[in-house]
């Protein structure tokens, strides 16, 4: 299933369900739902939840990087190819700030 993050100011952000329903989750809102809305009041919290879930994501990853020289060559490639919540839900972070920064609402819908 395909999500797509609008807001009447800025562009759409496109994600895969099985990378949408888990940031949904992460903001509070349910991943299940086909259909949902952060206000313009909700954004600023679920800007900082995202932040805050991307920042220590990052902090593991240069962790998993030191880790990764004990590795074997296969497994470092594997590990290399793999986007991180960091990559993933920037698109996202940049949607809800433009739309906090102009007072519009962030639709989704599946």
């Amino acid at each position: 299933m395909l999500y797509k993050f609008k807001s009447t100011r800025c562009g759409e952000v496109l994600m895969l369900g099985q990378h949408a329903q888990p940031l949904l989750n992460l903001l509070g809102k349910n991943g299940e739902d086909r259909q949902g809305i952060f206000t313009v009041e909700q954004l600023p919290k679920a800007i900082s939840t995202l932040k805050t879930a991307m920042h220590t994501d990052k902090g593991q990853s240069a962790t998993q990087a030191d880790d990764a020289e004990e590795q074997n060559e296969a497994q470092e490639e594997i590990r290399q190819m793999a986007v991180s919540l960091h990559q993933r839900a920037f698109p996202l972070l940049d949607l809800l700030e433009r739309s906090l920064a102009e007072d519009a609402p962030v639709t989704w819908g599946a």
